[in-house]
């Protein structure tokens, strides 16, 4: 039995390994290939580790405005993530605390919208846009991208408001608490994990979206950080180079939101699960 036992590990760690080594490996390629020249890159025989340490790659980043695009995207993930959990919030707890007619249709029309392929929402979605005056701008992806993340939000937490049992809101309010006092005081702080959760998720939707981007901003000084890395690419010509090192830019913020809150991923989105 007891070598049955460490059979049965060793296979497990084995293929942990391994299914790490497969994750962590682009990554790795990601570093190198930014640190490499151009005719490196381009080199048939493939290199673990440059033989020419250079630089050039971050520096064409920075002189095409790169940083900017970082500041355009922090500002528009941040903005819309923070008003989407906001209306998310309330609109969750209504549909899965408060009875009232129609709610079930309420949610699956949430679902569906989000299920909505975005490939036909955004013409009508550029004209509401430019008659408002905000195309060719990050204000206009501002006014787009809740489309996206409230209605992914809003399924998220529905889900994760529906495991807060009942009874402590019935105390709270047989204590004399009001319905906004109990959803501010007791509901979410029980909450928080779901919430921070569903921010992350909203956050990296917003981060990573590009056919919305591409069709409203035009201006070099409101693109945003998907369409700084597409820049990098002119007609057949791939510089290799500066779109690894975009692409590892563009993957910090993300990585250091997921490394601070990664014990509200797992709660959240374990929690969140159970009906």
């Amino acid at each position: 039995m007891e070598n049955r036992s460490v059979t049965k590990q060793v296979v497990v760690y084995v293929t942990l390994a391994f299914m790490l080594l497969c994750a962590l490996f682009p990554l790795y390629w990601m570093i190198n290939t930014s640190f490499k020249s151009q005719g490196e890159i381009y080199n048939l025989t493939p290199n673990f580790w440059p033989k020419d340490f250079t630089w050039a790659g971050y520096d064409k980043l920075f002189e095409k405005g790169f940083l900017k695009n970082v500041k355009n995207s922090l500002v528009v993930s941040l903005v819309v993530s923070v008003f989407s959990i906001a209306v998310s919030m309330l609109a969750a707890y209504a549909i899965s605390k408060l009875k009232f007619s129609g709610r079930g249709v309420i949610s699956k029309g949430i679902l569906y919208a989000y299920l909505m392929p975005r490939s036909v929402l955004f013409i009508p979605l550029y004209m509401l846009v430019s008659a408002l005056g905000a195309g060719n701008s990050i204000w206009g992806l501002m006014l787009i991208y809740p489309t996206i993340t409230i209605p992914y939000a809003t399924w998220m937490l529905i889900s994760y408001f529906k495991s807060i049992p009942v009874e402590i809101e019935e105390a709270a309010m047989i204590d004399g608490c009001s319905r906004s006092r109990t959803l501010r005081s007791i509901v979410l702080p029980l909450a928080a994990p779901g919430l921070a959760a569903t921010f992350i998720f909203s956050f990296t939707l917003c981060w990573s979206e590009y056919l919305y981007a591409l069709v409203v901003v035009t201006k070099s000084a409101d693109k945003t950080i998907t369409l700084g890395l597409a820049d990098m690419i002119v007609g057949d010509v791939f510089a290799w180079g500066p779109l690894m090192g975009g692409s590892i830019i563009a993957s910090i913020p993300v990585v250091i939101m997921y490394l601070f809150t990664s014990k509200y991923m797992v709660s959240g989105m374990t929690v969140g699960g159970v009906k």
